[in-house]
């Protein structure tokens, strides 16, 4: 048989290259028993090969397209335009045209058709592509089918497919198109049924879409559907729409739009059975396929039809357990401040690091918690921690168990509800706190010792004997997280900024009294990375000639062109040592395959102009010792107000203590993740030594390959100079798809997110809601900033990002605000905004998106909100 017309009933998922991703998933479905299916035929992907190739000129159309970006709209518009007429002006060559010919007749030529497209890129796992290209329908004669067949392949360069490709990288002359010939249903009703609620992901849940009519007036948009959400059998939500129009077939071919009769706008358009029924089949076809499925159906003669089964391409992936048990996962990313996906090399070494079981899915890390909701006591622990790290992660908890339908609770804590978790003010025993300075000091000294001996005996092991010492070290980094001392001290510190507030606002009406009183504290190794980078620039500034050429570096190997400079040499020096105490940290530090400061130190320029640009020389002391003053006249401003009050040399004896340890031990909170850091940097360069031997050896085509396997892997890669090179490239296609993914804060075993949300009634119109996280209010210029190599900030600009991981912190001492979608009160930008006096507020939801570049916006940093002031 040719390839140029195949029958529906003969193609399946192994022709996925000759009828593309609609044709291969038709095959599929005439082959399920009890799944109805129209007869139709495909015209293959040769055949439109051949048309391209046989149609003058095309060649050269093509190529131009290929070269063209996303922002070139006017030269897309004007080339696509070209190119759809040049290929509608092709006729199809007889002998295809025979072939043609000869199914309509098998099928029936006097029938009406449908034709559509089916693309090599579409109906994907992990593209729809759905929509892409153009359908046309209730198609009578072989002339007029012929000419929308033509029609459909030249819909392959309509300006929203190309769009779409540009968007998803896929090459214009990579992906062919074939044709669905398929017979026409006059359907009664029609619709869609996803398998997995599209608005909530859960699995558990069938959501369908129905209308009057064919089911292009509910894709157009043109009419509200009627939607049923069903669960296990059962109808759980039923939505009835006015439905004022449909769509309908014409008798000598085409549609056409209808007004309803009124009795009709306001019916029901399926029945409860009819609702099952459907369900019952999309589950069937879910089966087959091993994932959710988006599904058109038609309804004709009491009988549905499938006309199209697509995999559900948006929703986010479930953790694979082995167990049916009910489980709640809450996004690590989240309270980490990296909520992009890691590479598995990442993946693997940091699960290797963490305490406890941690689930992957979607190249991120969750931690299940249904067992600590499953008790008061453990339900009051792990809302105490959330209220400390993630306002909407803990609202969304806080959903699920009032909600009362998930998580079970034992026994003999059925029908409580305190979820507060007791008085979050509550410290640990005070009698070592004189100590804390001291401890604080030697913990670092400790650390520092640990890792010069790691630097020191790690160089003298290679093989697979390198990837047993660093297992045997990852184990002593996990006992010096562990470190009761070192826990007690971080946790000290919450527990003091928790109490000096909820004090000072209930004894003196002082809201968030604690964040004035952090500034400037000792051993804090983050805020310190940003007040050294000033003292860089005060050495690069007095050289105009290196400030220059710094303002036009694009590579990381500007350090060694610098001496040709006058001062250069003294410039790489200050830099060079700055990277030695801080250039294994990076943006996304978590994963160690991120590329860090050390391996790519041109991402620290921006922030070295900018401090050169807006400070004048000395300003880190400065800044330091005005962080001092301002402390300490909120103290003594405090302590004089509480004498006071009744009792009033007793709250101020409290509270004098309460204040020495927030001094003693805050800055302790960023050093533990330095340490992490600091090992992680040590590692990846041991190991990519055995990664460039891998590669110099042709066992690995490029050096970043290796990031695409997990540690186990990379040790039995270099063991046995083997690489399982379909494992990377499928890994490396699953890492596109998670870039484009957006984890969830928290979510279930049955895939169904949970926001949170503030609940707050208090705001102004149109103000973002947020956690206040640093006191005070400032209006400046958002600038919105995604990458922190693209950061060009002026002072008294406000800073807007997605997240901010210590990576970042250097860029706080130029702004005079920020805001962030993702944070807590006691994560590091949180932590670090304190110190410096920046008022902050995180967790605001899209901030991103709703803020705007150059908009001037105020931070309500006391109060948790952002207003909108004017437009850029």
């Amino acid at each position: 048989m040719s390839s140029y017309v195949l029958s529906l009933q003969d193609v399946d998922k192994t022709k996925l290259a000759v009828v593309g991703g609609k044709g291969a998933n038709l095959g599929e479905l005439m082959k399920i028993e009890g799944i109805p299916v129209p007869e139709g035929f495909c015209i293959s992907t040769d055949a439109f090969y051949r048309i391209l190739q046989e149609t003058p000129s095309m060649n050269e159309l093509l190529h131009q397209l290929s070269r063209l970006k996303m922002d070139e709209r006017v030269k897309i518009s004007e080339l696509i335009g070209k190119i759809r007429e040049t290929l509608e002006g092709t006729a199809i060559p007889e002998d295809i045209n025979a072939e043609i010919e000869s199914f309509l007749v098998r099928i029936g030529e006097d029938s009406a058709y449908a034709i559509r497209s089916s693309a090599t890129a579409e109906d994907l796992p992990s593209a729809s592509f759905a929509g892409q290209q153009d359908t046309y329908l209730n198609i009578i004669g072989i002339a007029e089918i012929r000419k929308y067949i033509i029609k459909c392949m030249a819909s392959l360069f309509s300006e929203r497919a190309v769009i779409y490709r540009l968007q998803n990288n896929f090459d214009h002359r990579k992906v062919h198109l074939a044709v669905i010939v398929q017979k026409m249903v006059y359907p009664k009703a029609a619709g869609v049924l996803f398998t997995a609620d599209p608005v909530t992901f859960n699995r558990k849940v069938v959501s369908i879409d129905a209308g009057f009519g064919l089911g292009e007036a509910l894709v157009s948009g043109l009419v509200n559907a009627d939607n049923y959400k069903v669960c296990n059998g059962k109808v759980i939500e039923t939505k009835i729409s006015v439905k004022e129009m449909a769509i309908y077939p014409l008798e000598k071919g085409g549609t056409t739009e209808q007004k309803l009769a009124p009795e009709l706008q306001s019916q029901q358009v399926l029945s409860e059975k009819q609702i099952l029924q459907l369900e019952c089949m999309g589950r069937k076809l879910e089966e087959h396929f091993g994932c959710p499925q988006d599904i058109e159906w038609c309804l004709a003669d009491d009988v549905f039809y499938i006309v199209q089964s697509r995999p559900i391409t948006t929703l986010y992936p479930i953790p694979e357990v082995a167990d049916s048990e009910n489980h709640v996962y809450i996004s690590v990313g989240h309270q980490q401040m990296m909520t992009d996906p890691l590479k598995p090399l990442g993946m693997s070494v940091y699960q290797m690091t963490s305490i406890g079981t941690r689930y992957e899915a979607g190249g991120r890390l969750f931690v299940d918690v249904a067992q600590s909701l499953a008790t008061s006591a453990g339900r009051k622990a792990l809302m105490s921690t959330l209220g400390q790290s993630e306002h909407l992660m803990k609202d969304a908890i806080l959903t699920i168990i009032e909600r009362g339908d998930f998580i079970r609770t034992a026994p003999e804590d059925e029908g409580q509800s305190n979820l507060k978790g007791g008085n979050s003010a509550s410290t640990a025993d005070s009698s070592q706190n004189k100590n804390n300075s001291e401890i604080v000091t030697e913990l670092i000294k400790n650390n520092q010792i640990l890792i010069e001996e790691l630097k020191k005996n790690i160089q003298h092991k290679s093989g697979t004997e390198l990837f047993h010492f660093i297992q045997e070290d990852i184990l002593q980094l996990k006992s010096s997280l562990t470190n009761p001392q070192s826990m007690r001290l971080i946790m000290e510190g919450f527990n003091t900024t928790a109490w000096i507030n909820e004090k000072m606002y209930e004894w003196l009406g002082e809201k968030n009294a604690a964040d004035i009183l952090s500034y400037s504290v000792a051993n804090n190794i983050t805020s310190e990375m940003g007040l050294e980078l000033m003292n860089v620039a005060d050495i690069i500034r007095p050289y105009p000639q290196v400030i220059s050429y710094l303002q036009q570096v694009k590579e990381d190997d500007f350090l060694e062109k610098l001496e040709q400079f006058e001062g250069g040499n003294k410039v790489r020096d200050a830099i060079y040592a700055y990277l030695n105490k801080y250039g294994m940290r990076c943006s996304g530090e978590i994963d160690i395959t991120k590329p860090r400061w050390s391996e790519k130190p041109a991402i620290l320029l921006p922030m070295l102009l900018n401090n050169i640009k807006n400070f004048e020389p000395n300003a880190s002391y400065h800044k330091f010792e005005q962080g001092l003053k301002e402390a300490s006249r909120k103290e003594q401003e405090l302590l004089e107000r509480l004498k006071q009050l009744p009792e009033g040399e007793q709250k101020v004896k409290e509270t004098k203590e309460k204040i020495d340890i927030l001094r003693a031990v805050a800055g302790y909170r960023e050093y533990p993740k330095y340490g992490i850091v600091s090992r992680y940097f040590i590692y990846k360069q041991a190991l990519l030594k055995e990664i460039n031997l891998l590669a110099e050896a042709g066992v690995i085509a490029e050096k970043e390959d290796a990031y695409y396997l997990t540690f186990e892997e990379l040790r039995d890669a270099v063991h046995t100079k083997k690489v399982e090179y379909q494992v990377v490239n499928q890994r490396k296609e699953e890492f596109k798809l998670f870039e484009k993914l957006t984890p969830p804060r928290v979510f279930t075993s049955d895939g169904e997110i949970i926001t949170g949300s503030y609940k707050r009634t208090d705001l102004p119109t149109g103000a973002l809601a947020g956690l206040a996280v640093s006191s005070g209010c400032i209006e400046g210029r958002a600038r919105v900033v995604l990458k922190i190599e693209d950061a060009e900030l002026e002072e008294g600009d406000i800073l807007v990002t997605t997240f901010t991981d210590p990576s970042w912190t250097p860029l706080f001492v130029t702004i005079k605000g920020l805001v962030t979608e993702v944070g807590g009160l006691m994560t590091h930008g949180a932590v670090i905004a304190r110190e410096y006096g920046l008022p902050a507020i995180v967790g605001v939801v899209n901030a991103t998106k709703l803020i705007k570049d150059g908009q001037r916006i105020r931070v309500h940093g006391t109060e948790g909100y952002v207003e909108i002031l004017i437009d850029r």
